[in-house]
């Protein structure tokens, strides 16, 4: 049992309790404090996530007792633990600090403040109110891979600006980092963390989850963005550019979805009544295939499979997997990026039958779309939000296409 699997367990039992989001701060070096408000957590090595959440949660009930509650506290009110201290095999092995968003969590951190808190516990009505609906992912913590740029980015500002945490992973670091700062001077507090990851290598992705549970405790929305295309016939194109394109759009999600789904499964064993998301931002292409585009496609088609696969699994953990299939960005880099962008590369590939010029490019497509424009950012985060707020459906394909692909 290492320290984060126990900071999932952790958040885990704290939303359980509350029923909303909590933020848990891994503090590993620090000495635990003396308050008496301090949760004392004692695993082993061996063991196993139903066994470990078992005794953190007879911890919980011995700790509450000694902060002089009983079964006669006030209805829909309960005590949350504000510093945990583990120790793994009687070795110390972590402190965690626990607040309902991250700036206090931290502050918590910062001030050594192990006070105890009482809040009114959430509970579900039978009608969906006004609230609800605008704070949708209020407090939870989200990962966005490919977000330091494109579509990735506007996904990472939108929940940001919704009221989540987000972590900004992406290949360049420098880049996401940027944007974090970006995205914390304009919400005014830490609303974003910047992660470095390769998706394709399965190390970088265990780091990343490994470096989220320390830093938050755990997830609830799993976006995986990241994608890459080179677009070249099936007569022509190099292995190595096909291999390239399915490393990234099909393994890369495959192992996005096993280390997240570690991570969230952990989360529920302590807290079984809460859902959890893995979205795979996925493509038309996955849907009807691409013309001198067979990598891309072929990888997007294998998606859905994997997304459908995945649901069925997962659900046993209350993990919804589902994938959006967005129409073409045409304003987005991928696009209209000048050198390596989907219009310079279908122009040069001839992928237009009689097309000159970029432009014509872009006219053909956008005259595919009944709605005859191309997919926004805007669009796609609708259907995120969407799918997050559903919990009815999971192992679905959902179209962002402006009717170009409709029901099947």
């Amino acid at each position: 049992m290492n320290a984060e699997t126990a900071a999932a367990l952790v958040r885990g039992l704290c939303i359980d309790l509350s029923g909303k989001p909590q933020f848990v701060v891994s503090d590993p070096l620090a000495e635990t404090p003396s308050a008496a408000g301090t949760l004392s957590l004692e695993l082993d090595d061996g063991d196993a996530l139903d066994r470990a959440a078992e005794k953190i949660r007879a911890c919980y009930a011995a700790w509450k007792k000694l902060q002089g509650e009983n079964s006669e506290e006030p209805a829909g009110e309960v005590i949350l633990p504000a510093c945990a201290s583990l120790a793994v095999s009687g070795k110390s092995a972590a402190l965690y600090w626990i607040d309902g968003d991250f700036d206090s969590a931290n502050r918590r951190r910062l001030e050594k403040n192990a006070v105890p808190r009482k809040l009114n516990a959430a509970r579900e009505s039978g009608v969906i109110l006004p609230q609800e609906r605008a704070e949708i992912v209020k407090n939870k913590v989200a990962l966005v891979t490919g977000a330091a740029q494109g579509i990735g980015e506007e996904i990472a500002r939108n929940l940001a600006a919704a009221g989540a945490f987000v972590f900004i992973a992406d290949l360049n670091t420098g880049a996401a980092e940027n944007l974090s700062q970006q995205i914390n001077d304009d919400a005014g507090r830490r609303a974003a963390f910047a992660l470095g990851v390769n998706v394709a290598d399965e190390k970088s992705v265990q780091a990343m989850f490994d470096a989220v549970a320390r830093t938050t405790g755990g997830l609830d929305l799993c976006v995986s963005n990241a994608g890459v295309l080179r677009a070249g016939s099936v007569l022509e194109q190099e292995l190595s550019d096909f291999q390239f394109v399915t490393d990234i759009n099909y393994t890369g999600f495959f192992i996005m979805a096993k280390h997240a789904g570690r991570l969230l499964r952990s989360q529920h064993c302590a807290a079984p009544a809460w859902k959890t998301d893995i979205v795979q931002i996925n493509s038309k292409s996955g849907l009807e295939g691409s013309n001198k585009n067979g990598a891309y496609a072929g990888g997007k088609f294998g998606g859905i499979g994997l997304v459908a696969s995945f649901a069925m699994e997962l659900v046993e953990y209350n993990v919804k997997v589902n994938a959006i299939c967005p129409g073409n960005f045409l304003d987005g880099p991928l696009w209209s990026h000048p050198e390596k962008g989907l219009f310079v590369q279908y122009l040069n590939t001839g992928k237009i039958p009689g097309a000159k010029t970029l432009a014509d490019v872009r006219a053909a497509y956008e005259g595919r779309v009944p709605m005859k424009r191309g997919c926004t950012g805007k669009d796609l985060v609708r259907a995120l939000f969407y799918i997050v707020e559903q919990q009815y459906e999971t192992g679905q394909a959902l179209p962002v296409t402006g009717g170009q692909i409709m029901m099947h």
